[in-house]
């Protein structure tokens, strides 16, 4: 019994030495090296590119259509321009409008009597990008056609519908109204 008592201390000893000792990180089993970001990247380049050149055609085949180059990375031109109003949408506002939208081609995609009016709270709703920045450049009664690349639109995903993966679309936006935040609709 004694053997078998210092058996079992000189055991833990073992265990406890073994334990202290030091380990070493083992290595990664593999090595990231960007790649897969790098041709990523290239690809979004090609496709945006590619979307750009397309759009650039529709711009140079209307050389009467005054076409406005946005700082976001969308075109459009006015169909209906108003001079009088100088009141934009800002931030809480409801702006009401109505749109189509198009293929590049001109195929209607979503007709404005399928998308129904529609009543947006300025930068608290979620809506397309290029709807989100469009609609603050209009005044009440425009009405604006936009030509968004894909990234600007439904992007990779679509809409699951009709939209395919990186479809550039038109759209055609009519601001009916703006209702400023702070009025009630009381009335």
């Amino acid at each position: 019994m004694r053997n078998l008592k210092s058996n079992l201390v000189l055991f833990v000893i073992i265990i406890l030495f073994a334990s202290c000792k030091q380990q070493q990180a083992r290595m990664p089993i593999s090595h990231s090296s960007g790649e897969f970001l790098k041709a990523s990247a290239e690809r979004n380049i090609k496709l945006i590119k590619g979307e750009e050149n397309k759009i650039d055609s529709i711009i140079k085949s209307n050389p009467d259509v005054k076409y406005i180059a946005s700082q976001k990375g969308y075109w459009y031109y006015y169909e209906n321009k108003s001079d009088k109003d100088t009141i934009h949408p800002k931030k809480g506002d409801i702006a009401c409008f109505d749109y189509e939208i198009k293929d590049l081609d001109g195929n209607v995609i979503y007709s404005q009597l399928e998308l129904k009016p529609q009543n947006y709270v300025v930068d608290k709703q979620n809506i397309l990008m290029g709807l989100r920045h469009g609609i603050k450049l209009m005044k009440k009664s425009e009405k604006v056609t936009f030509l968004f690349p894909s990234h600007m639109a439904y992007g990779y995903h679509g809409d699951n519908r009709r939209i395919g993966t990186n479809e550039p679309i038109i759209c055609t936006v009519t601001l009916n109204d703006i209702k400023n935040e702070n009025k009630t609709t009381e009335e």
